[in-house]
């Protein structure tokens, strides 16, 4: 219980720091960038919980140990902050260049919510998982998990661990969710700064915010559903500048809030009434 205390402050110290930016952001930048900043954090935090699922799963298929947990998660938030940036510099190139590439986004983020919300989202089965194979065929690695370390020495040699290949393993994860969350993003702000920042205060908190949800996953696993409709939602405010519709920040802001806020309740209200019966 103590564990789950100390993240919960964590969190909460995360999202202290993004109010703080959030409001130099507002007061050098304008009230625009400060709301775009806050609707586009919002965003990232949202669909951040439906990707903590899938690290859950892969730990638990491979029954990686907590320590090790705690490891993978801190060299993969810090490897997502390098390609993160990559993935938004090069997006946004290609949005300013090919302005239309934005309605393609915002039709793949309907589609995705459409999937999500009917359950047909794709099981991910990651001993299955096409990164580990390469990565096995392609590195020297040895045949079980050595704690909590990527790498030892055999017979005087570096040898990679199976953990370095779960670390790929989840890189490549977060690289396919920022394929939905990025364009998510684009939906309220266009500029690198902004986008950037508010991906990357969303995801400093990912580490504390996992073993929250490790301990509590039952009370929050109708989540999803309101990451599904917040992924529709970003997609129809994409489109709707097509017949000139305009959806400002503040209501995208509220919309978002509204649906995380409902989507916890009423995920505890019902794992509750089921705890009861």
């Amino acid at each position: 219980m103590n564990e789950i205390k100390h993240a919960i402050k964590w969190v909460c110290f995360w999202m202290a720091m993004a109010a703080l930016c959030c409001t130099a952001v507002w007061m050098f930048m304008g009230s625009k960038s400060g709301l775009e900043f806050a609707a586009g954090y919002l965003i990232e935090l949202s669909l951040s919980v439906d990707n903590l699922f899938v690290f859950m799963s892969i730990f638990m298929a491979f029954g990686i140990k907590e320590e090790a947990q705690h490891r993978v998660l801190s060299w993969g938030i810090m490897g997502a902050i390098v390609l993160r940036f990559l993935f938004i510099f090069f997006g946004l190139k290609i949005v300013t260049s090919f302005g239309w590439i934005l309605y393609i986004f915002g039709a793949i983020l309907i589609i995705n919510g459409i999937k999500m919300l009917a359950g047909k989202e794709e099981e991910i089965k990651p001993q299955d998982s096409r990164i580990i194979k390469i990565v096995g065929k392609i590195l020297p690695m040895t045949e079980g998990f050595k704690g909590k370390k990527f790498m030892v020495r055999v017979k005087g040699r570096r040898v990679f661990t199976p953990l370095f290949a779960i670390l790929c393993l989840v890189e490549c994860s977060d690289i396919i969710f920022a394929i939905d969350s990025v364009p998510a993003v684009f939906s309220v702000s266009t500029n690198l700064l902004i986008v950037y920042t508010s991906n990357i205060f969303a995801i400093l908190g990912l580490r504390q915010m996992y073993f929250v949800l490790e301990h509590l996953q039952e009370r929050f696993q109708y989540v999803k559903y309101g990451v599904g409709i917040i992924l529709m939602f970003t997609g129809i405010k994409l489109l709707a500048v097509i017949i000139g519709l305009h959806i400002s920040t503040v209501l995208s802001i509220c919309i978002i809030f509204f649906v995380i806020i409902w989507s916890v309740i009423l995920s505890m209200l019902i794992s509750g009434r089921q705890n009861r019966t």
